[in-house]
């Protein structure tokens, strides 16, 4: 039988509880109960995502991801969209530098479903892999990546500016989607080598939120997942440390066709899991976060020579976090008049760092995305999850918001004077092949990050938040 225990509420934690278990085979099993509608999130992570992967093998944590969805042995070709959608429920999965999940929500009486549904692939998607669905959904990823990062206006930026930041050889130097060659390279012997190196049950943790009874759910989980057996051959990831500061300023012209000018920066951050991250995190939102912050206010209300300004944050726990800048220029104006202004106004915060108001208005702002995300079963599963698998420690999801809360003005300054420099970015700046495309531009949104498969829509992101 499983083992596990329960934990009461914690303080700062908004009354949320989750229970924490073990079954025989490793798989580790968080529940939270949460009666408000009869709804139930499962959500599966996998310990394994693009850092895990080697050189001549990128993108295959992603290929495989979409591999997943191309049928088990007991449920054929998109039967998972099928049975999944038929029932009521809503389905994705995604891929990032860090891990793989797959995540469903459905009508509470439908959770036996979904439980079903994963174990099944968990512990019999080699029984369905054969060349045919490698073969489609190689091709699926290649479209993706050429609709989502080579055929749109900055689609490359977040790539470029990943493999400025972290150096060759580094395990967070490429992203997720991979590079084409490699794509047609992996071969179906690497997938199947990849799935029985990483899809294990001891090598993932299940979450369940919602509308559940507890006892019931976990004897489901066992009777599912109990039977399918670990593996213990899983290589430790490389390191993915790095210091503090880049010590010099990387930078790239990328010439294209591009609706405007744009600059953008990568900052070298505080790893995730730390006090100093959240720190950064509160410093990038007063510096960039949405239309009240500094950026904004000086480059596209003041100024005018931006028509779009934003800094965030991409939390790494294994590798230095990425401060994401990005600016688009309004109408002809030149990146360098850009570059000085953020410059005065990045000095000036690490001169006298945050007011009360915007410190306030900052960890109020955070405060309500963190609550966004636990306020709703998927993304309280999703977090549980994510506190599990990187930090070992589920619970520490329903204190995030207390943490954010309990940073104080002096830490915010310090990491911004200690970080936002420019010794410690690299530097993207995009021009037009056309000088007179600059004129009356339409800027669309930046691609989004985080590799993610549905159903007859595939996308690539891992996006700074």
């Amino acid at each position: 039988m499983p083992m596990g225990h329960t934990t009461t509420a914690e303080a700062g934690s908004g009354g949320l509880t989750a229970t924490e278990h073990r079954l025989a085979n490793g798989l580790r099993v968080v529940l939270s109960e949460d009666h408000l509608t009869p709804v139930a999130a499962v959500c599966l992570w996998y310990d394994v995502g693009s850092r895990h992967e080697v050189k001549g093998r990128t993108g295959l944590a992603h290929l495989f991801e979409h591999l997943m969805f191309q049928g088990s042995a007991q449920v054929k070709g998109n039967g998972h969209f099928e049975l999944v959608q038929g029932a009521g429920g809503s389905l994705n999965g995604t891929t990032s530098f860090e891990r793989t999940n797959y995540f469903e929500t459905m009508p509470a009486h439908q959770l036996e479903l979904a439980l079903w549904l994963e174990a099944d692939r968990m512990g019999s998607l080699l029984a369905a892999l054969d060349d045919e669905s490698m073969e489609n959904q190689r091709d699926v990823v290649k479209n993706e990546r050429r609709q989502r990062y080579d055929n749109v206006p900055y689609g490359t930026a977040f790539e470029k500016l990943t493999a400025l930041s972290y150096p060759e050889g580094h395990p967070y130097h490429h992203t997720p989607i991979g590079s084409m060659a490699d794509l047609d390279a992996a071969t179906l012997e690497d997938a199947r080598q990849f799935f029985r190196t990483y899809y294990a049950p001891n090598n993932a943790v299940l979450s369940v939120v919602g509308d559940i009874d507890p006892v019931q759910t976990l004897a489901w989980v066992e009777k599912y997942f109990g039977s399918i057996a670990s593996h213990d051959g899983k290589p430790a990831p490389r390191d993915g440390s790095l210091p503090e500061i880049i010590g010099e300023q990387k930078r790239e012209v990328v010439v294209e066709e591009v609706p405007a000018r744009a600059l953008m920066a990568a900052y070298r951050l505080p790893e995730d899991g730390t006090r100093a991250c959240d720190a950064a995190d509160l410093a990038l939102t007063v510096l960039g976060g949405g239309e009240s912050s500094r950026l904004y206010n000086r480059l596209v209300r003041r100024d005018r020579t931006a028509v779009a300004a934003g800094f965030g944050l991409l939390r790494l726990a294994g590798a230095p976090s990425m401060g994401w800048l990005d600016v688009k220029t309004s109408g002809d104006v030149e990146v360098p008049v850009i570059e000085a202004a953020i410059d005065e106004e990045l000095a000036r915060f690490a001169e006298e760092g945050p007011t009360p108001e915007e410190m306030e208005r900052a960890q109020a702002q955070l405060e309500r995305e963190w609550l966004d995300r636990l306020g709703t079963v998927a993304g309280r599963a999703d977090e549980l999850c994510r506190f599990a698998v990187l930090f070992g420690d589920p619970q520490l999801a329903l204190t995030a918001v207390r943490r954010v809360l309990e940073v104080t003005p002096q830490e915010v300054q310090e990491v911004a004077k200690a970080r936002l420099r420019p010794d410690n970015r690299a530097v993207l700046v995009y021009e037009p092949k056309s000088p007179e495309s600059v004129e009356d531009a339409q800027v669309p949104e930046d691609p989004e990050r985080e590799a993610t498969v549905e159903a007859g829509n595939e996308n690539d992101e891992e996006r700074a938040k």
